[in-house]
């Protein structure tokens, strides 16, 4: 008897020893841990891994949970620890698939050589995977069937990735954040001549209170069949073309690429850019005014001067230039124009 109860004992002991060292926290490692489990790596792989990564302190521990959990199912993928965590909890983080992301913030007016760039240097997907993805517009041909790509479909906003998301997994992601915002606005207008307009409005001004007018402007122009005179649009055709240099030329203003709307009245065949809400309300909603012009004030403010007449729009354009060369003689930044309809009258 008293054999028994010495062995009993000695069990509750070590279960009692077990427990703890189940439950109590541990960290091998120094700031961070970052572990990539497999696809299909079984459990004692998954032990070792966190056991060779300082997260617990023996397999066995990791094993142990296991054993008491045996048809929970663990997720692959890439873990980022940065504090003690008991096995307990490591095991309840990998049952939930709680894995690390890259944080990808796509700004309004981007376009997708943009968004490719910042993509590469996120490092988890390339940038050339990225274009060729973004070049494949059937994921929104039911929206936009005469898409090009899925420029001016890729959302403006906060993307969460992981390490094994595709560039196709991220475009996906960005287009049906398109398709919750274009459901917002609760309009018939057509998705592709929206978003083209949209891309337009959000490249000229970044002030929101302007959206509506240069809006109106765009409308008034299209309406009378003017061409757009819209210097992003010979930018981005340029740089369709891979010829874009930083500055717009005369050359680029003089390009017979479909989307320059200096030689071709209309809308361009598609967006050139990715626009935000705003943008897209502005599109759909212009303000109601008689509009033609628009130049950059000559105050640095990015606001504009806005001209029924041509007459009116010249006399605002030779003071946008007379400010801005005053300004390159006293070696200070001149006014700064975010794209002006009209450069050059006519």
């Amino acid at each position: 008897m008293r054999r028994f109860r010495v062995f009993a004992a000695l069990a509750l002991t070590a279960l009692a020893g077990v427990a703890w060292s189940l439950a109590g926290a541990y960290q091998g490692f120094r700031t961070e841990a970052f572990v990539d489990i497999p696809r299909g790596t079984g459990s004692v792989g998954v032990a070792g891994l966190l056991a060779e990564s300082g997260v617990i302190r023996y397999r066995w521990q990791f094993l142990a949970v296991r054993a008491l959990r045996p048809r929970v199912k663990l997720l692959a993928g890439e873990y980022d620890f940065r504090r003690p965590a008991s096995p307990w909890e490591i095991f309840d983080l990998l049952a939930r698939g709680d894995v690390f992301c890259y944080q990808l913030s796509v700004p309004e007016g981007q376009n997708i050589f943009d968004i490719a760039a910042s993509v590469d240097r996120l490092g988890v997907i390339s940038g050339a995977l990225f274009l060729e993805a973004a070049r494949d517009a059937s994921s929104i041909r039911d929206l936009a069937p005469q898409a090009r790509t899925l420029e001016g479909f890729l959302f403006p906003d906060t993307y969460r990735i992981t390490k094994r998301a595709t560039a196709s997994d991220l475009c996906l992601q960005m287009t049906d954040r398109f398709r919750r915002a274009w459901a917002e606005l609760r309009t018939t207008e057509p998705p592709l001549a929206a978003a083209t307009l949209a891309s337009l409005i959000e490249k000229e001004t970044g002030l929101a209170e302007e959206r509506p007018m240069v809006a109106s402007v765009f409308r008034n122009r299209l309406r009378l069949g003017m061409p757009l005179d819209c210097d992003p649009t010979a930018i981005y055709a340029a740089l369709l073309d891979g010829r874009f240099r930083g500055e717009i030329s005369r050359s680029d203003l003089e390009s017979r690429n479909l989307y320059n709307t200096y030689q071709y009245a209309g809308l361009p065949p598609g967006p050139i850019a990715n626009p935000g809400l705003e943008a897209l309300k502005a599109a759909v909603n212009p303000a109601d005014t008689k509009y033609l012009f628009f130049v950059a004030r000559p105050d640095g403010s990015g606001a504009h001067v806005f001209s029924e007449k041509l007459e009116a729009h010249q006399r605002a354009v030779s003071k946008y230039r007379r400010e801005n060369q005053k300004a390159n003689k006293a070696g200070t930044s001149g006014p700064v124009s975010r794209g002006k309809a009209a450069r050059a009258p006519r």
